[in-house]
Protein backbone atom coordinates (compact mmCIF):
# COMPACT_ATOMS: atom_id res chain seq x y z
CA UNK A 1 0.00 0.00 0.00
CA UNK A 2 3.01 2.65 0.64
CA UNK A 3 4.56 1.87 -2.74
CA UNK A 4 1.73 3.15 -4.80
CA UNK A 5 0.93 6.13 -2.83
CA UNK A 6 4.55 7.22 -2.83
CA UNK A 7 4.85 6.53 -6.85
CA UNK A 8 2.17 8.71 -7.15
CA UNK A 9 3.36 11.26 -5.07
CA UNK A 10 6.81 10.91 -6.68
CA UNK A 11 5.40 11.43 -10.03
CA UNK A 12 2.94 14.32 -8.63
CA UNK A 13 6.31 16.52 -7.63
CA UNK A 14 8.37 15.65 -10.63
CA UNK A 15 5.04 16.93 -13.02
CA UNK A 16 5.09 19.89 -11.42
CA UNK A 17 9.20 20.81 -10.66
CA UNK A 18 9.44 19.13 -14.28
CA UNK A 19 7.68 21.62 -15.76
CA UNK A 20 9.23 24.35 -15.35
CA UNK A 21 6.33 26.34 -14.60
CA UNK A 22 6.37 26.43 -10.99
CA UNK A 23 9.97 26.29 -8.37
CA UNK A 24 9.69 26.30 -4.96
CA UNK A 25 10.84 29.18 -4.42
CA UNK A 26 7.66 30.61 -5.03
CA UNK A 27 8.51 31.12 -8.58
CA UNK A 28 5.66 31.07 -11.49
CA UNK A 29 7.92 30.91 -14.80
CA UNK A 30 6.76 30.01 -18.31
CA UNK A 31 8.74 26.81 -19.37
CA UNK A 32 9.55 28.69 -22.78
CA UNK A 33 11.25 31.49 -20.57
CA UNK A 34 14.95 31.19 -20.16
CA UNK A 35 16.97 33.98 -19.80
CA UNK A 36 16.79 37.42 -17.88
CA UNK A 37 18.29 40.74 -18.65
CA UNK A 38 18.41 43.42 -15.36
CA UNK A 39 20.21 46.50 -16.50
CA UNK A 40 22.12 49.20 -14.58
CA UNK A 41 19.89 51.09 -12.05
CA UNK A 42 20.99 54.61 -12.35
CA UNK A 43 20.73 56.45 -8.99
CA UNK A 44 18.49 59.81 -10.66
CA UNK A 45 17.36 60.94 -6.93
CA UNK A 46 18.49 64.59 -5.34
CA UNK A 47 20.54 62.54 -2.60
CA UNK A 48 23.30 60.20 -4.44
CA UNK A 49 25.00 57.57 -2.07
CA UNK A 50 27.74 55.94 -4.20
CA UNK A 51 27.53 52.54 -4.04
CA UNK A 52 23.56 52.31 -3.88
CA UNK A 53 23.19 51.85 -7.70
CA UNK A 54 25.67 48.75 -8.08
CA UNK A 55 24.44 47.45 -4.96
CA UNK A 56 20.99 47.09 -5.81
CA UNK A 57 21.74 46.16 -9.00
CA UNK A 58 23.80 43.66 -8.44
CA UNK A 59 21.00 42.45 -5.57
CA UNK A 60 18.81 41.67 -8.21
CA UNK A 61 20.59 39.75 -10.39
CA UNK A 62 21.52 37.63 -7.22
CA UNK A 63 18.01 36.59 -6.38
CA UNK A 64 17.32 35.59 -10.14
CA UNK A 65 20.57 33.51 -10.22
CA UNK A 66 19.69 31.52 -6.78
CA UNK A 67 15.84 31.63 -6.59
CA UNK A 68 15.18 30.55 -10.50
CA UNK A 69 17.22 28.37 -13.08
CA UNK A 70 17.29 31.75 -15.78
CA UNK A 71 20.52 32.92 -16.98
CA UNK A 72 21.42 36.65 -17.05
CA UNK A 73 22.54 37.70 -20.28
CA UNK A 74 23.11 41.11 -21.56
CA UNK A 75 20.89 41.40 -24.01
CA UNK A 76 17.97 40.03 -26.40
CA UNK A 77 16.51 38.77 -22.61
CA UNK A 78 12.91 36.66 -22.53
CA UNK A 79 12.65 38.77 -19.21
CA UNK A 80 13.83 42.35 -18.76
CA UNK A 81 14.17 44.90 -16.13
CA UNK A 82 15.25 48.33 -16.40
CA UNK A 83 14.63 51.54 -14.81
CA UNK A 84 16.23 53.84 -12.09
CA UNK A 85 16.51 54.85 -8.21
CA UNK A 86 14.13 57.78 -7.88
CA UNK A 87 14.18 59.04 -4.17
CA UNK A 88 16.56 58.53 -1.77
CA UNK A 89 15.64 59.94 1.56
CA UNK A 90 16.06 60.67 5.49
CA UNK A 91 13.49 62.46 7.08
CA UNK A 92 12.63 62.62 10.96
CA UNK A 93 9.15 60.94 11.55
CA UNK A 94 9.07 60.66 15.30
CA UNK A 95 9.01 63.93 17.23
CA UNK A 96 9.81 64.34 21.16
CA UNK A 97 8.01 67.16 23.04
CA UNK A 98 10.92 68.83 22.45
CA UNK A 99 10.39 69.06 18.98
CA UNK A 100 13.39 67.02 18.11
CA UNK A 101 13.09 63.48 16.20
CA UNK A 102 13.01 60.53 18.26
CA UNK A 103 13.66 58.12 15.19
CA UNK A 104 14.53 59.40 11.28
CA UNK A 105 13.29 57.28 8.63
CA UNK A 106 15.52 56.12 5.31
CA UNK A 107 13.33 55.84 2.27
CA UNK A 108 14.29 54.32 -0.86
CA UNK A 109 12.10 54.73 -4.16
CA UNK A 110 13.08 52.55 -7.72
CA UNK A 111 11.30 53.01 -10.70
CA UNK A 112 10.63 49.62 -13.06
CA UNK A 113 9.58 48.66 -16.51
CA UNK A 114 9.53 45.04 -16.99
CA UNK A 115 9.16 43.48 -19.98
CA UNK A 116 8.46 40.08 -20.59
CA UNK A 117 9.14 38.95 -24.45
CA UNK A 118 6.93 35.86 -24.06
CA UNK A 119 4.32 37.19 -22.65
CA UNK A 120 3.15 40.44 -22.87
CA UNK A 121 0.12 40.52 -20.04
CA UNK A 122 2.94 40.14 -17.92
CA UNK A 123 4.46 43.76 -18.53
CA UNK A 124 4.80 46.70 -16.06
CA UNK A 125 6.11 49.87 -14.81
CA UNK A 126 5.47 51.02 -11.46
CA UNK A 127 7.38 52.48 -8.66
CA UNK A 128 8.68 50.57 -5.51
CA UNK A 129 9.32 52.25 -2.29
CA UNK A 130 10.76 50.57 1.02
CA UNK A 131 11.93 52.43 4.29
CA UNK A 132 13.78 51.44 7.03
CA UNK A 133 13.75 53.45 10.51
CA UNK A 134 16.74 54.94 12.50
CA UNK A 135 17.35 56.04 16.15
CA UNK A 136 18.08 59.94 16.20
CA UNK A 137 20.92 59.16 18.13
CA UNK A 138 22.77 57.76 15.26
CA UNK A 139 23.98 59.54 12.19
CA UNK A 140 22.89 58.21 8.77
CA UNK A 141 26.24 57.46 8.00
CA UNK A 142 26.74 55.13 10.91
CA UNK A 143 23.55 52.91 9.93
CA UNK A 144 23.25 53.74 6.34
CA UNK A 145 25.23 50.58 4.91
CA UNK A 146 23.15 48.28 7.23
CA UNK A 147 20.06 49.92 6.45
CA UNK A 148 20.53 49.84 2.11
CA UNK A 149 21.10 46.23 2.43
CA UNK A 150 17.63 45.98 4.40
CA UNK A 151 15.28 48.19 2.57
CA UNK A 152 17.31 46.72 -0.92
CA UNK A 153 16.49 43.13 0.22
CA UNK A 154 13.04 44.08 0.52
CA UNK A 155 12.70 45.76 -2.49
CA UNK A 156 14.27 42.95 -4.35
CA UNK A 157 11.82 40.69 -2.89
CA UNK A 158 8.51 42.77 -3.81
CA UNK A 159 10.22 42.85 -7.60
CA UNK A 160 10.58 39.77 -7.95
CA UNK A 161 7.32 38.74 -6.83
CA UNK A 162 5.72 41.11 -9.00
CA UNK A 163 7.19 39.97 -11.97
CA UNK A 164 7.81 36.10 -11.66
CA UNK A 165 4.81 35.40 -8.71
CA UNK A 166 1.41 35.00 -9.45
CA UNK A 167 -0.03 35.25 -5.99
Amino acid sequence: MRQPLACILLLYLISIYGCGVYSFTGASIAPDVKTVTIQYFQNRASIIEPTLSQKFTEKLKDKFVSQTSLRVVESNADLLFEGQISDYRTQPIAIQGDQTAAQNRLTITVNVKFSNTKDNKQNFETSFSRFADYPSDKSLNEVEQNLIEEINKQLVDDIFNKAVSNW
